[in-house]
């Protein structure tokens, strides 16, 4: 009977990039706190993870012409991107406030680090059933 990666693992894949993926997000926003005009983005964890899991979910870009530009160059990899809006929004226009995004950070690498070790199990949980135990 052959292994399944799919059914052993389930979301715990796509929950890992996507924290990785927002991850990425609030570094970015992090980055820019002192650019003028910038807008803090973040991604909506629950709705991209059921978007990502689901067939019906899924939707694909393509391209009508070869000098169109790449879901992949764009960095967006399928998450839709949202703004936040800030408590107290800032003369020169930016919407990043650092103890908010420093926050939200913390937590995200709170919540990676549980994704990594729930992946992490069930490898182990593979492997242990490779060997016969």
């Amino acid at each position: 009977m052959a292994i399944s990666f799919e059914n052993a693992i389930g979301m715990r894949e796509q929950a890992m990039r996507l924290r990785a993926d927002r991850a990425s997000v609030l570094a970015s926003n992090l980055a820019n706190a002192d650019t003028p005009g910038f807008k803090a983005r973040d991604i909506d964890f629950q709705a991209e993870l059921k978007a990502r899991t689901t067939d019906s979910g899924s939707q694909t870009l393509r391209s009508t012409h070869s000098g169109h530009i790449g879901v992949a160059d764009l960095g967006l990899e399928g998450s839709e991107r949202l703004y936040r809006i800030p408590s107290q929004p800032s003369i020169d226009g930016n919407s990043v406030e650092e103890h908010v995004e420093h926050s939200e950070f913390m937590k995200n690498s709170l919540e990676f680090q549980v994704a990594f070790q729930l992946l992490n199990s069930g490898f182990k949980g593979l492997s242990k059933a490779v060997r016969g135990e």
